[in-house]
């Protein structure tokens, strides 16, 4: 079964909503999961906040927060997601901030290097992919990994 389908039945399943909080994926997460007949059952809304203002103003990302770790970390991701279910009020988020490329590395953070986090409720999980396989596929990658992590929250 396709992740978004899946995800979809299980979002169904056990009455749950989701939002998104996008930047590096720029909403492919989101386009995935409405790909599916019926999502808007489950899928309250996206937001894509490309940019720090979109990040701090719509999601409450602290500027603290990207002034000490920047928008590609473990941290905003995590508020990222926190304010994605607080805005849009849902049970589950997903966030993803990463460098795509083909620029915009460092050496600390290297293109490819893409932070996701996803949450249900309380919990949250985060992990960090790294690796340059060329923009498109770094993005599809990600959405890939941020289905698959919230799949595995949920279970």
């Amino acid at each position: 079964m396709e992740l978004e389908k899946e995800l979809g039945a299980l979002l169904q399943t056990n009455h749950l909503s989701l939002a998104t909080a996008e930047s590096c994926t720029g909403g492919h997460i989101a386009a995935r999961i409405t790909s599916v007949p019926g999502s808007s059952a489950y899928f309250k809304g996206g937001v894509v906040a490309y940019s720090n203002e979109v990040k701090q103003n719509v999601l409450q990302v602290s500027a603290d927060t990207l002034i000490q770790y920047g928008a590609v970390s473990r941290e905003t991701v995590t508020e990222m997601a926190i304010g994605v279910m607080k805005t849009l009020k849902t049970d589950c988020a997903i966030a993803t901030s990463g460098i795509a490329g083909p620029g915009g590395g460092t050496p600390e953070k290297p293109v490819g290097t893409i932070w996701i986090a996803v949450a249900y409720k309380n919990e949250i999980i985060t992990t960090m992919q790294s690796g340059d396989h060329g923009r498109e596929q770094n993005v599809q990658n990600t959405v890939q990994n941020a289905l698959e992590l919230l799949i595995e929250l949920l279970k």
